[in-house]
């Protein structure tokens, strides 16, 4: 491929990578802070993008991001509630509340499963007016997405210094040590979970935005993409105990996922491999710090078979 080719792969790749570094760092609220696996991301992605795409339809593009953050909000609370105060395992409740979702989805778009946003106004519009005549004019998606993802990161940063930030990852470490300390771990567990899922929310609405339509199916396998994200960040700064490390090491991770993602589109791979390739990114990120552990062991027991041999 020529240069230009090269740039607007690592372009396409910093624009989706940046918006879905939003639903990642969603993960690692609930996934290392929390210890939760959420299971909901994908119905609460749509959910978020359902809610931008029908408030910036409706006029209100500046309320589109408040609303979708907020519906994420609710999803998040009500899987908490389940988990919490009616005793359904954390991986089931989320399986049941991305389940209802899709007919929540559908309710919020008129029971359309697409929406076209082309003539719609929306905070991408708005940055490239103001950006028009500025050397960022034709980067304006760059600008909005990075402006997200640093808010959301500061404020991960700042939120997880606070003392209710230090006790969702106290519950996260030891929630029976926890509740010995006087500190309720169904409300650090509620807030942890509404907090995550008002990240995805927001980085469904974007993606919305971004394309410029909506569609039902627009968060499928959302979870293993940010999971194999967050993972991937994990080997840069995965030991580190510093957060603003970690969550810097999430949203590199998903610049990653999406370089390797597009490298198999320009590779003319099929589009039905493609959740093969996520499959395969996952158990990759998954093993590959276990295996390579055991690679000296297995190096170890094969010298000595092969001396045994020799004898």
């Amino acid at each position: 491929m020529t240069l230009d080719k090269w740039l607007a792969l690592g372009q396409t790749a910093l624009e989706l990578g940046l918006v879905n570094s939003l639903t990642v760092l969603a993960l690692f609220v609930s996934y290392s802070m929390l210890n939760v696996c959420d299971l909901s991301t994908d119905g609460c992605f749509t959910l978020g993008a359902a809610v931008g795409a029908v408030v910036a339809m409706a006029g209100y593009p500046a309320l589109s991001i408040p609303a979708a953050m907020l519906a994420g909000m609710l999803s998040g609370f009500v899987t908490a509630v389940l988990q919490t105060r009616m005793g359904v395992q954390s991986l089931l409740a989320g399986i049941v509340v991305n389940t209802g979702l899709y007919s929540v989805n559908m309710a919020i778009t008129g029971n359309k499963a697409q929406l076209n946003m082309n003539k719609t106004d929306t905070v991408f519009t708005w940055a490239k007016e103001l950006l028009q005549g500025t050397p960022l004019a034709a980067q304006y998606k760059l600008v909005v997405e990075l402006a997200a993802v640093a808010l959301v990161v500061v404020f991960i940063c700042l939120f997880m210094s606070t003392k209710l930030g230090l006790a969702i990852r106290a519950t996260g470490s030891n929630a029976d040590m926890v509740r010995s300390s006087s500190i309720n771990p169904v409300f650090t567990t509620t807030v942890g979970l509404c907090v995550s899922n008002a990240f995805t929310g927001l980085s469904g609405c974007l993606m919305a935005q971004q394309q410029k339509s909506f569609d039902i199916n627009l968060g499928q396998g959302m979870v293993t993409v940010a999971l194999a994200s967050l993972l991937i960040g994990g080997v840069f700064f995965g030991r580190s105990r510093s957060v603003p490390l970690r969550a810097i090491g999430a949203v590199i991770g998903a610049f990653l996922f999406r370089v390797v993602y597009a490298l198999a589109l320009r590779l003319d791979m099929p589009a039905f491999m493609l959740k093969a390739v996520s499959a395969i990114i996952v158990v990759i990120a998954i093993s590959g710090p276990y295996l390579k552990k055991q690679l000296p062991l297995m190096l170890r027991r094969f010298r000595s078979g092969k001396g045994a041999k020799a004898c």
